[in-house]
């Protein structure tokens, strides 16, 4: 029986770059970082007080996916003041945060040019 989902993968070009982005600038914590093949480190991060973590691994054939918008959301419980907080950061949006009739969201890039959506569960102030 299927209970959850692990990790999801994000592709990217440089895995030092993207490992500081992703625990510096966003707060991620590292929970394995190892070597996998001649190119590339099996790199598995955890969200603070969430379940479901990210890979940052690339699998062969599947360059073409770096700097595309990724099906991924990460949700907070204020997109406006988490969003203020990450452009402290160096984070670039691309968009928002706004309010929606369904909640708030942002879209922020990171440094390969992936893009993510930051949404909240509810409309915000």
């Amino acid at each position: 029986m299927i209970r959850g989902i692990k990790f999801v993968g994000i592709p990217v070009r440089d895995q030092d770059v993207a490992l500081k982005f992703y625990t510096e600038a966003l707060g991620m914590k590292v929970a394995t970082d190892q070597p996998f093949n001649d190119r590339q480190r099996w790199i598995e991060l955890l969200v603070p007080g969430a379940e479901t973590g990210i890979a940052l691994f690339t699998p062969d054939g599947h360059e073409k996916r770096i700097g595309e918008f990724q099906s991924i959301s990460f949700w907070c419980d204020d997109v406006f003041a988490t969003a203020k907080g990450l452009k402290s950061k160096g984070v670039k949006f691309t968009e928002g945060p706004k309010n929606e009739s369904w909640g708030s969201f942002a879209i922020f890039t990171d440094p390969d040019g992936n893009q993510f959506v930051l949404s909240s569960r509810g409309k915000q102030k």
